[in-house]
């Protein structure tokens, strides 16, 4: 593996390529010959390297929602009950969020490569293992599988934006990396349901397989080490302890995953409840969940874009100032339409579009900010990030049967969500001071 590069340097002069060249044409920045098995990783440029980043952060999430068009079906042919499916789930958030806790630390510890390419590998021979299963059980346990590492790329993949480029050029990166997320979740029902429509619920395993090896040879090819030797980390038990304990007990850090979480929250909270608020309060068929989905995907990926022009024309806190104006505008026209107007479209989820908007536009500034905090452990932090974040959605998907009963309750606990978010934010910056920070995180703010 080759070592990590100055994070401002240009990546080397392209070296050979391997078997796999024919997939990397929009990836590289230049094409040679292909080069003996085992040869180095080629050039890749950064708009190459974003493109990677978000296709293996949004490998887990879009691996959550692709079988749910599936899941009757897979009821019937596995003679499953509606329990036992809904447990296929279950199997793979759990080991997911677990493991949100570990990907990073043991990437600050062997390389962010080598965990890239061992999870995939696993996360692609567990999909093969859901394709092929004979019994729910079995299904189950290859879903489980999955879970564990489904989330590495998220993880480490926030971790090697960091680790590669600084100041704006990491904000622009991060922005790329999260429009793609954005639009993962959004696709994925709608592409699980057509190959259902079409060949039956292995299918949607099948394609899982098949994209989780390309992306595998991809990442072999093109991905080359970010994390010099010498900055590794330790994995003995006593100074992951310390380490995790520093992180999670940092004031600044947890409230900027705090905010994060709370932004989102205002989205979960309809998408925990999309069949109740689109099919009960809007009267939209079981075809109609676009009316939800699309604002959201379109209003995320519209805020990451302008997230990557802000970059390097505003600061943190002057991008950070516009987006939150963004976010508690929407909230407050979503609050007082449904207090004086019954729910109907499309003005119930207009506010959800602009919302949306300033979570996308603040997601990657904020995460920036917490990673900064720990520059020399980024994937531990990352991993501690994220499993605050999975976590506040997990206490979303409790807490919404709970409001759903109106469209009003729904709009108001979004609301109050953001001004919790709000709330974080303003700790964070009071408890971090330049002077006493790292280089990164004093030029951001």
């Amino acid at each position: 593996m080759q070592a990590g590069r100055s994070p401002n340097s240009k990546l080397r002069s392209s070296v050979q390529l391997s078997a796999a060249d024919f997939l990397l044409s929009d990836l590289t920045t230049n094409r040679t010959t292909a080069g003996p098995p085992g040869s180095p990783p080629t050039q890749i440029s950064r708009h190459g390297l974003a493109t990677l980043l978000a296709v293996l952060s949004s490998v887990g999430p879009f691996c959550i929602d692709a079988y749910l068009p599936s899941m009757g079906e897979i009821g019937r042919r596995l003679h499953a009950s509606p329990y036992a499916v809904q447990l296929t789930l279950t199997a793979y958030m759990i080991p997911f969020a677990v493991m949100m806790l570990w990907h990073g630390a043991i990437s600050d510890a062997v390389g962010r490569r080598r965990i890239i390419l061992w999870n995939f590998a696993l996360f692609g021979l567990a999909t093969a293992g859901c394709a092929a299963a004979q019994s729910i059980g079995m299904l189950i346990a290859f879903r489980a599988l999955q879970g564990m590492t489904g989330g590495a790329g998220m993880v480490v993949g926030r971790a090697i934006v960091r680790d590669r480029f600084q100041g704006h050029e990491a904000q622009r990166v991060m922005s790329r990396v999260s429009l793609t997320f954005a639009i993962a979740p959004a696709v994925a029902p709608v592409i699980g349901g057509w190959l259902q429509a079409w060949f039956g619920w292995r299918a949607v395993f099948i394609f899982v397989t098949v994209f989780a090896a390309v992306t595998w040879l991809v990442c072999r090819a093109v991905l080359t080490e970010s994390l010099p030797v010498e900055r590794r980390q330790s994995l003995h038990p006593l100074f992951l302890a310390r380490s995790y304990w520093r992180v999670m007990t940092s004031g600044a850090f947890v409230t900027a995953c705090v905010a994060l979480t709370c932004n989102f929250t205002g989205i979960f909270i309809y998408i925990s409840s999309a069949p109740v608020f689109l099919m009960q309060h809007l009267g939209v068929s079981e075809t109609g969940f676009l009316w939800l989905f699309g604002p959201l995907t379109t209003g995320s990926a519209t805020g990451a874009f302008f997230s990557g022009r802000a970059a390097g024309r505003l600061s943190a806190r002057r991008t950070l100032g516009i987006a939150y104006a963004i976010m508690v505008a929407a909230v407050g026209a979503n609050v007082v339409f449904h207090l004086v107007h019954r729910p109907e479209l499309p003005w119930s989820v207009v506010p959800l579009y602009f919302f949306a908007c300033g979570m996308g536009l603040a997601f990657p500034t904020v995460t920036l900010l917490a990673l900064d905090l720990f520059p020399t452990q980024r994937g531990l932090a990352s991993s501690c990030q994220s499993f605050i974040q999975t976590g506040g959605s997990a206490l979303v998907a409790v807490i919404a049967p709970l409001v759903w009963g109106s469209v009003l309750s729904l709009a108001t606990t979004a609301a109050a969500a953001l001004a919790v978010g709000i709330v974080a934010l303003v700790l964070f910056f009071r408890a971090v001071h330049p002077a006493a920070v790292p280089g990164n995180l004093e030029r951001n703010l």
